[in-house]
């Protein structure tokens, strides 16, 4: 799979406030999938970070990116669990949102998912997912 097609299973198949986010596919490896959130002061929080809300919703994208790419293209599947925990806050740059997964099966997949500012490699928060595929 190619950036390209994520970027068209993301406009195919997600909520209109989840493109409002301005999430786009960075890279895609047959199992693992980077997206960039752009920064956006209407995505930060009081003290200038970017939320949480934000990150995790980012997170729980790129986990289905990933997932299809696995599959070779979008199936339906569902959010089961997303933990996540917080770093270091994210100040005037974009996030880079990487899930790779870690099992895939017929019904579940679960991928572990590192954000980081870009531009400086350090981790920012961290987060596991778990999806049940549907088709």
């Amino acid at each position: 799979m190619q950036p390209a097609e994520g970027d068209e299973i993301l406009k195919d198949n997600f909520a209109a406030w989840v493109l409002d986010l301005g999430l786009t596919v960075e890279a895609v490896e047959e199992r693992a999938a980077t997206l960039r959130l752009p920064w956006s002061d209407r995505l930060a929080r009081e003290g200038g970070g970017l939320s949480g809300q934000a990150m995790m919703a980012a997170a729980d994208t790129a986990t289905v990116i990933a997932i299809s790419a696995a599959r070779g293209g979008f199936v339906p599947m569902t959010t089961v669990q997303l933990s996540t925990s917080f770093q270091r806050p994210i100040v005037g740059k974009d996030l880079l949102v990487t899930a790779r997964l870690s099992k895939i099966g017929r019904t579940l997949a679960f991928a572990d998912v590192e954000m980081t500012g870009d531009g400086d490699g350090e981790i920012a928060a961290r987060a596991t997912t778990v999806y049940a595929i549907m088709g």
